[in-house]
């Protein structure tokens, strides 16, 4: 075995829970905390290893078949956010709806709601850059009555109508240079329509926050002989910043929980960097470096 001398291993400070993330937990810890169980609708972060711990301290996961049927009980919104229907039944059924949503998703579904409403006379179409089915993007078209346009792939622009006045809005976690694609195609459609004054907006309204993990991540991978990328494998944003790592560092590796960390790729390497995505709790990230600790010990003894 290749001596390992003088390791650097290093958890990224930019990485893990972003203040929405955080905000939210801290609500169902301090309800946890004082009742002992508290229902939450969905994931309370796409992080299997954070919900587990959660769960161990009394919150429950339920769909939205669950939420129809309870009544007079507490039950946690998500950061992601809710449509409208979600506080309609909420106050139908007696339930006192405990709201995590993130501040930056409430503003969001806010401007839709109101572009959507000054579109509707002139039968504009209001269009979310963003994963079909992600909770988020739900929340955010809840808000056109659900008649806003998904856009996820070069595919689904075949739903835009060029005729129609258009205002483009994007899912806080989508990443910028999807969003820039996105944006100079739909302005291209727009330029053949005979129409040359018709409406058409785009707003970035990918979180700020979110936005800058790239960069940042994209420095930190740099500076790293093997990246260790630790997200769930639900987490939209987990997903888009690994993409980056692997751009930036090809030895760059993903996992969701420390069972499948590999020795073999800490062969001949002198600095590890761990990171991870804005639903990664940082005592994972933290767990993984210890696991790496021991295994990068073993090997310098052998």
């Amino acid at each position: 075995m290749p001596q390992i001398s003088n390791i650097k291993i290093e958890i990224d400070s930019d990485s893990g829970f972003c203040f929405g993330v955080v905000r939210v937990i801290e609500l169902a810890e301090k309800i946890l905390d004082k009742e002992g169980k508290l229902f939450c609708l969905g994931d309370i972060v796409h992080n299997n290893r954070e919900v587990d711990r959660l769960k161990r301290k009394g919150l429950v996961v339920i769909d939205y078949d669950d939420f129809k049927q309870l009544k007079n009980c507490k039950v946690l919104i998500r950061a992601h956010g809710e449509p409208p229907e979600t506080y309609q039944i909420a106050e139908k059924n007696n339930t006192e709806l405990i709201d995590g949503t993130c501040q930056v998703v409430l503003k969001l579904q806010q401007r839709i709601k109101e572009k959507y409403e000054q579109l509707k006379p002139d039968n504009g179409q209001i269009v979310v850059y963003g994963k079909k089915g992600h909770a988020e993007v739900r929340g955010l078209t809840g808000h056109t009555d659900n008649k806003a346009i998904i856009v996820e792939t070069m595919e689904d622009l075949e739903g835009i109508d060029i005729s129609r006045p258009l205002h483009l809005f994007a899912q806080t976690t989508k990443s910028k240079e999807g969003f820039s694609n996105i944006v100079e195609i739909i302005k291209e459609m727009y330029q053949t329509s005979t129409d040359k004054k018709i409406y058409l907006h785009c707003t970035n309204s990918i979180c700020a926050q979110v936005s800058a993990r790239s960069a940042k991540i994209r420095e930190f991978c740099k500076q790293h002989d093997v990246i260790v990328f630790v997200s769930g494998e639900k987490s939209s944003n987990g997903k888009i910043l690994f993409e980056v790592c692997k751009k930036e560092n090809s030895n760059s590796y993903f996992v969701s929980n420390e069972d499948q960390i590999k020795d073999s790729w800490f062969t001949d390497v002198k600095s590890i960097g761990i990171c991870g995505a804005t639903s990664t709790p940082k005592w994972l990230m933290e767990n993984v470096a210890e696991i790496i600790k021991k295994s990068t010990s073993l090997n310098r003894s052998k």
